[in-house]
């Protein structure tokens, strides 16, 4: 469609401040950025939207989420996640493997990609499993799952216990020139716990998680990846050690790159209210000393990019309890406006830098076009009310998956109007 986008404020780097610009789009990318103090440009024969004192982004790109779709569709499906992640400001998203048939084969990423062009709102970026079943016992068939669709390989959900396995998985991905992603986790250290060793483990008496089972995996991964020269990239970092790991490896010009989690950024232990599986997920919420470690490691740029994983579960699954209750949270619609109220509000970071790790620096790391706003370039962008305070109600949410610890926070930043190639995926 043809559109313009009035009157919105764009991030100016160069002055460290917001600048009036009016943005038309058509054939599904940035057709002209023109300077808003000049007046209104002629729009005969667009739609219009009026964005005047709202924040015009790039759209968010989300490089860690579950679509549950095949398989687990009344969590959520590529419909209803889509929706989501769209009304969260986020317009490339990509979907991890563990499904059921797990996105192992050809046909299952096929699926997935024909399924997001036909019923989805947001370009779907399909992520194939290292192991089939996930199970780390026998390799994919990594050349025709890059054939498919997938961008890189991973079995999320579950980290690849065999070292052997691991360093075969990144040559054969190394050859075709893919990144291998790593959910890392040593399982002899985690089974029968679901919080991390705390302060809230030791007062309810629980077998906490160690921050080494998440570290080891970690800096194994970061040997095999010097040895391979394969991009290695770091899921839901949350330790103060791993991001020690990471930051020496760049240091040394290993190809390794990191995501980290809003929740990880701005929760520990000690904020669990008590036996709310809302509270449960993986890796689990660490020490306030974790969080001041992975907060530095995004700002030194050690931790490349933000990322929601986003992981909707039914509610009758989260009232099991917290022994018997799925880990995860969702996270789409309420990502940017938790960061913007908790670091940009506050001081902490310039609305820029927010941005850059939500847009430009996930599209830099996976050699994506879409993360800037420039002529040329894809039209996804996202406006956003930067001033309005909102309650955190999870019964609007338009994903399936309403388990969040979050509800009832009361918050700025929300998007209110999303663009995909030039058409309008969701607006208030």
């Amino acid at each position: 469609m043809a559109l313009w986008i009035l009157n919105g404020k764009l991030w100016d780097e160069s002055a460290g401040s917001l600048a009036t610009k009016h943005i038309q789009v058509g054939d599904g990318v940035i057709q002209a950025i023109v300077d808003g103090e000049g007046g209104l440009p002629e729009t005969a024969g667009h739609d219009t939207v009026d964005a005047a004192g709202k924040l015009v982004s790039a759209g968010f790109i989300d490089m860690h989420v579950h679509l549950r779709e095949p398989g687990f569709e009344y969590k959520e499906d590529i419909a209803s996640g889509t929706r989501s992640a769209a009304k969260g400001g986020f317009t490339t998203i990509a979907c991890m493997p563990n499904t059921r048939p797990v996105a192992d084969t050809p046909d299952t990423i096929r699926y997935i990609l024909d399924k997001a062009a036909a019923e989805g709102v947001v370009k779907v970026l399909p992520y194939a499993a290292i192991t089939k079943n996930e199970l780390g016992r026998e390799l994919t068939d990594f050349a025709a799952l890059k054939e498919a669709g997938a961008i890189g390989y991973t079995d999320d959900g579950v980290g690849v216990q065999n070292a052997q396995m691991m360093k075969d998985a990144m040559k054969l991905a190394k050859s075709l020139g893919m990144p291998v992603i790593a959910h890392c986790e040593d399982d002899s250290l985690v089974k029968g716990a679901w919080a991390s060793e705390g302060k809230f483990a030791q007062k309810h008496g629980l077998k906490g998680i160690p921050n080494e089972s998440e570290a080891i995996h970690v800096g194994r991964d970061i040997l095999l990846s010097e040895a391979t020269g394969v991009h290695y990239h770091v899921c839901h970092v949350s330790t103060e050690q791993s991001v020690r790991l990471i930051r020496m490896a760049k240091q040394i010009g290993i190809n390794v790159t990191a995501e980290v989690c809003p929740h990880h950024l701005i929760l520990s232990d000690e904020d669990i209210p008590g036996f709310d599986a809302n509270w449960k997920m993986n890796p689990p919420l660490r020490t306030p000393r974790d969080v001041q470690a992975v907060i530095e490691g995004l700002e030194d740029g050690t931790l490349d990019m933000v990322v929601t994983d986003h992981a909707p579960h039914s509610a009758e699954e989260k009232a099991r309890g917290v022994d018997l209750a799925p880990f995860g949270i969702v996270g789409f619609e309420t990502a940017f406006p938790l960061l913007y109220t908790k670091f940009v509000r506050t001081g902490k970071w310039t609305l820029g830098f927010l941005l850059k790790r939500m847009t430009e620096d996930p599209a830099r790391v996976f050699g994506l076009a879409q993360g800037s706003i420039a002529v040329g370039k894809p039209a996804d962008l996202t406006i956003v009310d930067l001033e309005g305070e909102r309650e955190v109600k999870p019964e609007t949410f338009l994903s399936k998956g309403t388990n969040t610890p979050f509800g009832g926070w009361k918050l700025y930043g929300w998007p209110v109007f999303t663009v995909v190639n030039g058409n309008v995926v969701w607006s208030e």
